[in-house]
């Protein structure tokens, strides 16, 4: 299925019914009452949270959505029919947005968060109700109220505990293929994850989390270089960022920096999250080579060694992950 995080449609919700003007004419009563019942209500226009769903796909092809009219009043003081509301399902972690004003509208975190984003028309009043004692035949009732009508942006950001962060090919996919039940596509070459994946962490019985790889960050991702800044979004809902560099670059310090840099141009929140460091494919280094890195230390932050390859160092990363989403 073709992963999708941005849609945006408009929505419409049923406009009311409006009242009816009736009089009662029945044998022997010549004169009878009003009797003109009110319009129905319009339906309303629902999001729902569905965790069973990982895309909005479904609005890319669909972008008009319109819940039903109330219907007009009857005699005999019959209101209307109401339309029925629709619902529409989303992802968990989905953001919703008005488009014209900007305001975020609701965060559907939660599996059945449901937010009503077009509210219903209410239906006109029958000329019934303008009865009074000095106007006791009234030829007159209400059209019904019109329904909102808007058109939304859907964001879908996904949930996840811990995210990984780095350069093109510094060895997220692989990690999160060895540390998780994820199947990434993973080969030697930049871009190759196209869309983030997620993956659960089982750290014991009882202890899980849930970690996020996303495309891989370049200098100036935040201006929309390379496919960082479609796929950043998915680390803001995280507690924990791991920021993984490439064992057998020469530039660890210089690649850490661009990640930091990008980071903060594209959400300064991003850099007050716990972060740990994580330098990768240590079993492709020389002896020397690994005993530098081993003093290495970024600020006060001492990074885990691993190699995905060989499993070095991949449990003590999982459980300082563990132990630093707990602390967050």
């Amino acid at each position: 299925m073709k992963f999708i995080d941005l849609a945006r449609i408009r929505v419409k919700a049923g406009d009311g019914g409006a009242g009816c003007v009736s009089f009662r004419r029945e044998k022997y009563v010549p004169r009878g009452g009003p009797d003109g019942g009110n319009g129905g209500r319009g339906g309303s226009i629902v999001l729902r949270a569905n965790r069973q769903l990982s895309t909005l796909l479904d609005y890319t092809y669909r972008r008009v959505y319109q819940a039903p009219r109330g219907q007009h009043g009857l005699g005999s003081r019959k209101t209307g029919p109401s339309g029925s509301d629709v619902v529409l399902d989303v992802p968990t972690g989905t953001l919703v947005r008005d488009c014209t004003t900007g305001e975020i509208l609701a965060d559907l975190v939660n599996d059945g968060d449901r937010f009503v984003v077009a509210r219903r028309g209410i239906g006109g009043r029958g000329n019934a109700e303008f009865a009074t004692p000095t106007n006791q035949a009234p030829r007159h009732c209400e059209v019904g109220k019109p329904g909102e009508e808007r058109e939304i942006e859907l964001e879908l950001k996904l949930l996840a505990d811990s995210g990984l962060v780095g350069l093109p090919n510094a060895g997220k996919s692989t990690l999160i293929s060895v540390i998780s039940a994820a199947r990434p596509k993973i080969a030697d070459y930049p871009f190759t994850t196209l869309t983030p994946n997620l993956g659960i962490v089982r750290v014991d019985i009882g202890k899980s989390f849930v970690v996020a790889d996303i495309p891989g960050l370049i200098e100036g991702a935040h201006d929309g270089k390379g496919l960082g800044l479609l796929f950043l979004r998915h680390i803001e809902r995280t507690k924990v960022l791991v920021i993984l560099l490439d064992g057998t670059r020469n530039e660890l310090p210089e690649d850490y920096e661009v990640l930091l840099n990008e980071l903060k141009l594209f959400n300064p929140d991003l850099l007050e999250k716990t972060r740990m460091i994580a330098i990768t494919k240590t079993d492709s280094v020389e002896a020397d080579v690994l005993a530098s890195l081993r003093k290495m230390r970024f600020g006060k932050v001492r990074p885990s060694l691993v190699s995905a390859v060989t499993g070095d160092g991949i449990r003590e990363l999982v459980h300082r992950m563990w132990e630093a989403i707990q602390g967050g």
